[in-house]
């Protein structure tokens, strides 16, 4: 049996008006093919579809059993229809996103708040991408978009500039190092060093200062919170290296300073990792646009 969308349209039709001629009307076909067709279907079922004789014209038993698939294949194919109307137009997609930067997810949270009132059809997820390789996970289109400090050369993938930011030492006021201008690889000898809970080769304490001087820390302590990571240096139970950014948009009133790491201060850059033909997708950019805001609002905090 060969059965098209066409033939369950037409069921359906047939049963709402009930007769060929205003189906045929509603199908904006002549009443001569519409015949035709049912004949067509009839022999396709190999059983009659209507009761004939009857006024109005009514479904058999086997007819009633098709219009039940009409009437649930056809709601579904016109969703399916709108949707890939949506992916053509840009207006409806996946954004599967996957964070390398523990800290950012204060940060991007109300990126998304904004992003979800401008693209309320986009499927949008967030992925701790320091539980698995975001990178090769984004070639392999698992995820759409990486935050990323640690740029690659990948074919067919763009790294698109988010901000740049400077990771900072913070410790109690009561701290000796506290009376310091600037803190080298050095000054981490002897200390309990607060970290979040990531592999040390992606903390920028460690990979831009500690690694390189071949220096460890006496202890590390690792939190999951910002917040606590805070209040513990204020509270001088060790120190922590954070991004200045993060500091500047945490208030409050506990007792804590920051110092550059070295004289010169380390900058890093943040970049949005996307398929090289995403890129330019309205509600990718988009979502870059408002990334680099709200960073500069936190900048400015």
């Amino acid at each position: 049996m060969h059965i098209e969308f066409r033939h369950l349209r037409t069921i359906k039709a047939i049963h709402d008006t009930g007769g060929l001629a205003k189906a045929a009307e509603q199908l904006n076909i002549t009443q001569s093919a519409l015949s035709h067709q049912v004949k067509g279907i009839e022999e396709q079922a190999g059983v009659e579809l209507f009761v004939r004789r009857s006024k109005p014209l009514k479904l058999s038993a086997a007819g009633m059993k098709l219009l039940a698939a009409a009437e649930r294949i056809l709601p579904e194919m016109a969703a399916l229809e709108a949707d890939f109307a949506g992916l053509q137009s840009g207006k409806s997609g996946r954004l599967h996103i996957a964070i390398e930067c523990h800290a950012c997810f204060e940060w991007l949270f109300p990126v998304l708040e904004e992003f979800r009132k401008a693209w309320p059809d986009v499927d949008v997820d967030i992925l701790p991408g320091l539980a698995f390789d975001a990178l090769p996970a984004l070639q392999r289109e698992k995820v759409d978009l990486v935050v990323s400090s640690d740029p690659e050369d990948l074919q067919g993938v763009d790294f698109t500039p988010l901000f740049d930011y400077s990771p900072v030492f913070v410790a109690s006021s009561q701290h000796p190092l506290a009376q310091k201008s600037h803190v080298e690889a050095r000054d981490f000898i002897g200390q309990t060093l607060i970290t979040y809970p990531v592999d040390r080769a992606r903390l920028d304490v460690f990979s831009q200062l500690l690694m390189p001087a071949r220096i460890e820390p006496a202890a590390i302590r690792q939190v999951e919170l910002t917040a606590v990571i805070l209040l513990l240096v204020a509270s001088n139970r060790g120190v922590a290296v954070l991004p200045d950014w993060v500091v500047r948009e945490v208030k409050y009133n506990s007792d804590y300073v920051t110092r550059p790491l070295t004289a010169d201060g380390i900058t890093r850059r943040l970049y949005a990792a996307t398929r090289t033909d995403e890129t330019t997708k309205p509600f990718m950019a988009h979502l870059i646009r408002l990334a680099r805001t709200e960073a500069v609002k936190l900048q400015r905090a």
